[in-house]
């Protein structure tokens, strides 16, 4: 039985793919079904095609559970049919089918991605000597393509986007079945209880990841971008770099690079973010009792802007996405501009619709492990986010000649303009890297012991009630907590939690943990190093 790449559950909820790309079926049309895979398959938008699912109602698009079903015998005879069907289409083309258990009962999950060789045709009915026409999605329909429509899909014939695309100068070998199994595990795939029953080949097949014959089997650019650990062998610049000016000027500053699969970038990225420059401020107010709360820099605006800039960037440009963390503001520049007809008037006004994207796949893996939410929000979350926060509108911004994207974050009026890395770092003007190795990530060594005023307001209270008789369980808790806010070296732990034998607290607590899996090592291909630290 083939299983796909997805949570199942959260697709058919709406959760990870967005309602106009999902069809519900309950029962078996052939010519319905023939013209809705050619109108996914045409992916006229550029979403990344779509997913029919037979045996389950649907009412307005929405489907209705518990699902119909269908019997064993249905879905057998409609996968033989599936066959004859795809070769009907013109040129031929065959979705990748999933009988599937939902809720007790036997669906079907048909999964039509973006076609390689588009525009497709499909008979008109299943007749003999049908005319032919091509077929679109409108919304959550299936209609037949108008003359602009037709005119559209030819322009897009050779158009496939550049995360879809083949790479000729990478192999199978080249897809690393460890960052599979994570990626599989984190979404909660049924296909991970296959890995290791199924080849390597037959694997990457069923996630689209490649594509050919047996004797010219390439990588899509998208398996290297998720599941390569060196990405910038083959897109060269493709990762993130933060840099920290200490002025205006820019006379002082410290910098931060993230490598590796584009997710892991994002989500480390992001974590580093939260963790050293995103503080809660507390203003008590002389009118009233109750005090007003607000953030520098609501999380939500910044993980949606840097989520838009990994799914939007052209990996083909050698072009990193840049992070600048300037005392008034956060910038995150990428390259080239949205693609018209955008107009970044709209975009803010918080009013923008895209037609199409420069890359179908990165959404799709993005939404699948919740690091970005459906196509045309992320503009208006920003906007929200911002607003509900009390800080300023984000900008926006671009040239005449989209050459490039820049999202300004501004500081709320009232916020503290010192970064928390000054604060806990006061003398540091210069900081080295180290390479981590696993993730790709460049670095700094942690040196200094921070004050327990600069933790989170949770973690203070935590620490503050620890003492030398603590569990060996609480006390891992707390370990687990504080890595988890930041990397910590051995030092720093033992500071913070009032232990006075370093050498008795690394064998008695970091060591066991890193065995069993509860942290790891910041700096794996160095575990003696002096500055090693460790995160969860």
């Amino acid at each position: 039985m083939t299983a796909l790449p997805i949570n199942v559950d959260e697709l058919l909820r709406g959760q990870i793919v967005e309602w106009e790309r999902l069809e519900f079926k309950k029962g078996w049309n052939p010519e319905e079904i023939i013209h809705t895979i050619c109108a996914f398959a045409n992916d006229v938008n550029n979403w990344g095609g779509g997913y029919l699912i037979a045996g389950i109602e649907e009412d307005r698009g929405q489907p209705i559970f518990p699902p119909i079903g269908l019997s064993a015998n249905k879905i057998d005879e409609i996968q033989k049919e599936l066959v004859n069907l795809s070769y009907r289409l013109r040129p031929n083309y065959h979705p990748i089918v999933a009988p599937v258990v939902f809720q007790e009962k036997m669906i079907l999950l048909i999964w039509c991605p973006g076609g390689q060789t588009r525009p497709y045709q499909a008979p008109d009915t299943l007749g003999k000597n049908a005319p032919y026409s091509y077929f679109i999605r409108r919304n959550s329909t299936t209609v037949k393509a108008q003359t602009k429509d037709v005119q559209r899909l030819h322009e897009l014939a050779n158009q496939v986007p550049f995360d879809d695309r083949i790479s000729h100068q990478a192999s199978l070998k080249d897809l690393q079945i460890g960052l599979i199994k994570d990626f599989l595990r984190d979404v909660k795939s049924d296909l991970i209880s296959e890995v290791d029953k199924i080849s390597l080949e037959q694997l990457c097949r069923q996630m689209q990841i490649v594509q050919g014959p047996e004797e010219y089997l390439k990588p899509l650019n998208i398996g290297l971008m998720m599941f390569n650990n060196n990405p910038e062998k083959f897109f060269p610049y493709a990762r993130i770099e933060i840099v920290d000016f200490h002025d205006e000027v820019g006379d002082s500053f410290s910098e931060k690079i993230f490598k590796g699969p584009v997710h892991i970038q994002l989500k480390e990225a992001l974590r580093y973010l939260q963790s050293m420059f995103i503080k809660e401020e507390i203003r008590k107010r002389p009118d009233r009792a109750e005090a007003d709360r607000f953030y520098n820099y609501p999380y939500v605006a910044l993980e949606e802007a840097l989520a838009n800039a990994v799914y939007h960037k052209d990996y083909a440009q050698r072009e990193p996405i840049e992070i600048s963390i300037k005392p008034d503001r956060i910038e995150i520049l990428s390259f080239p501009g949205p693609l018209p007809p955008l107009k970044i008037e709209d975009l803010n006004k918080g009013s923008a619709r895209v037609r199409t994207y420069r890359n179908r796949r990165i959404g799709d893996f993005l939404k699948e492990l919740h690091l970005t939410e459906g196509r045309c929000t992320g503009v208006p979350k920003i906007h929200k986010a911002m607003e509900v926060n009390g800080s300023p509108p984000a900008i926006f911004e671009t040239d005449s000649e989209s050459h490039y994207f820049l999202t300004v974050l501004p500081i709320h009026p009232e916020a503290t303009r010192k970064t928390i890395a000054d604060k806990q770092n006061p003398s540091m003007k210069e900081q080295t890297h180290q390479h981590t190795g696993v993730s790709g990530v460049e670095t700094h060594q942690y040196t200094g012991v921070f004050p327990i005023e600069t933790l989170p307001k949770d973690l203070q209270v935590v620490i503050n009630n620890i003492n030398i008789r603590s569990s060996k369980k609480n006390l891992r808790l707390v370990i687990q907590k504080l890595c988890a806010w930041q990397p910590l070296t051995a030092q720093q732990l033992v500071k913070l939690l009032k232990r006075k034998d370093k050498k008795h607290f690394v064998r008695s607590h970091l060591t066991p943990m890193i065995k069993e899996g509860a942290l790891k090592y910041l700096f794996p291909e160095d575990e003696n190093s002096p500055n090693q630290a460790y995160i969860l």
